[in-house]
């Protein structure tokens, strides 16, 4: 360096410009060390990728090992036998899974469009002073305790529904067999309501999210050809965030699905077939593991409950994949529109 330096004064000094006094030195301002940081960022941020998986990993073989009992005993017939019987010792999952797929989904089937509306309205029409007090008291619903909402199920949800939701669906609607039967204070009908309200919050802050991050010049662009605000959303916004929408009402699905406390206090806990009405009461995989998981008398009802937490695991582990496909298919097409 110090070379090229007098090679550049001296050309400088033949084309007459004054340059400054020569360098004796150059201090080096990078050592050995200098890297470390670089090494140290990269070594953590493995490890801590690498400790996730094995976390995940040791998860996964610990509850396997809770429920090798009744895998041997009963192995995969425990899926579809319905019987769950701790005087014979004779267990099976079906209607609890049962009752875990129809809760979840119905508490999606209500709670998805009710968040991208919410998520609309905030980014899209909502009054800039209106929108911090809303977003807040919503995000404020997702630190309600799971305990606190069954409870508010218990007191003010069930008699509402008892006495002026059910009857109202089935004196209208009581020829379809999900609506049919005798309003009741606790049953299906009332934990689908409680996911759905669990559900909105996580959902809807998502959805508002990726709602304001689509490009206003596109937007505007829309509509300065003449595009209505709701021809707008329709063909631009939610095409342009529809994986991320995926996404988030996802998240929002695996709280449904591994929700226990709230479920528990508010389906009944019914150990019959689960009933075609929503109307009746049942049970989940996670409110049945909850509710009796500390009074189970032997070792193998205990494993059999941990054997409806190995099910619970490979639904969420499936649904999270079928997802993350989905938002890769979009993904792939917005990047070919492109």
């Amino acid at each position: 360096m110090v070379t090229a330096l007098a090679e550049a004064r001296t050309r400088w000094k033949g084309a007459g410009v004054e340059t400054p006094a020569p360098i004796a030195g150059v201090r080096r301002t990078r050592h050995v060390f200098d890297r470390f940081g670089d090494t140290a960022l990269r070594v953590i941020t493995a490890g801590a990728a690498i400790g996730v998986l094995v976390i995940i990993g040791g998860i996964i073989w610990k509850v396997f090992q809770g429920a090798r009992l009744a895998i041997d005993k009963f192995g995969i017939s425990f899926v579809w036998d319905s019987t769950w019987n701790p005087v014979t010792e004779v267990f099976g999952a079906r209607e609890f899974i049962i009752g875990t797929l129809v809760t979840s989904f119905g508490a999606l089937l209500l709670a998805a469009p009710l968040s991208i509306a919410i998520g609309l309205f905030l980014s899209e029409l909502a009054p800039q002073s209106v929108r911090g007090v809303i977003g807040s008291l919503i995000q404020m619903l997702a630190a309600v305790p799971s305990v606190v909402i069954g409870l508010w199920g218990i007191f003010v949800l069930g008699p509402f529904m008892r006495v002026h939701i059910e009857p109202f669906l089935g004196h209208n609607f009581g020829w379809i067999p999900i609506f049919s039967g005798s309003a009741q204070q606790a049953g299906i009908l009332q934990a689908i309501v409680v996911l759905m309200i669990m559900m909105i919050p996580i959902t809807s802050s998502v959805c508002r999210e990726l709602f304001e991050t689509v490009p206003r010049d596109v937007k505007e662009a829309s509509l300065g050809l003449g595009t209505t605000r709701w021809e707008t959303v329709k063909g631009v916004t939610i095409p342009f965030v529809r994986g991320g929408i995926v996404a988030a009402v996802t998240l929002g699905l695996g709280r449904a699905l591994g929700e226990a406390i709230a479920v528990t206090q508010v389906i009944g806990n019914s150990l019959r077939p689960f009933p075609l009405s929503f109307f009746g009461q049942g049970n989940t995989l996670a409110s049945q593991l909850a509710s009796s998981y500390q009074s189970a008398p032997t070792n193998i009802e205990l494993s059999s409950l941990v054997y409806l937490g190995l099910i619970l695991l490979v639904i969420t582990f499936v649904s999270n994949f079928v997802a993350q496909r989905i938002v890769h298919r979009f993904e792939a097409q917005l990047s070919g529109a492109k």
